[in-house]
This record gives structure tokens, C-alpha cells and sequence, in this order.
């Protein structure tokens, strides 16, 4: 019984269900690659192997990575999310830090400005000091 193919629409169908297939199974593809280079835990020659199986027998390497070790790709991937989150939160901290603390040249010049204008200083002792700021 060739329903497809009596009635054109099912046919399309079934088609574009075949090419959805297909697309989920490379993009798993991918997720199991990076998974397989990213896990820790696994040593080379693991991962060597875990890789070749995938590769050489993609649809089987495929279901029987997901069932050995598909538990842990949730985890690997959450942890992996959160050293990067972790990684960005320090970097605009120490770059906010960086910006607002002390050592900041525009702050200082501005401060040394201020004195100059109360007359705290001279106009040489702002020059030394704004020249000891810039280098």
C-alpha cells in the first residue's frame, strides 16, 4: 500500500519528515562530538575511540553514545554553561574594577585638575605630577 504516492501531499509529508530526520540526527552528531571533546573524564584513547565509533558507524555510534553516556551530556553541558557564565562575570568585574579603582589615569588628572584650581599646587607641581600619571 503506497499511500504516499497516491496522494501527493502525504508524500510531501513524509519527505520533509525525512529531511527533519536527518537534520536532528546531524545536529546530535555534532552535540555528541563536542560532548565527547569536552568531557574531562575521558582520556585520549577514550575519546579516540568514542570518536571513531561515531564517525565510522554514525547512526549506531550515535544511539549507543546517547545511551551510555547521554545522562551525563546534561550535566557536562550545565557546568560547561557555567564556567563560561563564571569566566564573563569575572572578566566585567575585574574590567569595572579596573575602570572605577585608583589607579585610574582619567580620575587622577581630574582630582590633580581640581587641586590646581584651588591653588593647592602650582602650575609645576601639576606638570610633574600629571607627567608621573601618564608614565
Amino acid at each position: 500500500m503506497n499511500l504516499a504516492y497516491d496522494y501527493p501531499v502525504l508524500g510531501a509529508f513524509w519527505t520533509i519528515m525525512w529531511i527533519f530526520l536527518w537534520v536532528l540526527w546531524i545536529v546530535l552528531l555534532f552535540r555528541i562530538i563536542g560532548d565527547i571533546f569536552r568531557d574531562d573524564t575521558l582520556g585520549g584513547g577514550a575519546k579516540t575511540g568514542w570518536l571513531v565509533f561515531v564517525i565510522l558507524l554514525p547512526f549506531l555510534g550515535v544511539f549507543v553514545y546517547v545511551l551510555a553516556r547521554g545522562k551525563g551530556m546534561g550535566d557536562r553541558e550545565v557546568r560547561h554553561a557555567q564556567a563560561r557564565q563564571q569566566a564573563l562575570d569575572d572578566y566585567v568585574r575585574e574590567t569595572a574594577d579596573r575602570g572605577a579603582g585608583p589607579g585610574n589615569e582619567a580620575d587622577q588628572l581630574a582630582r590633580l585638575s581640581e587641586i590646581r584650581s584651588r591653588g593647592d599646587i602650582t602650575d609645576a607641581e601639576f606638570q610633574r605630577a600629571k607627567e608621573k600619571v601618564l608614565h
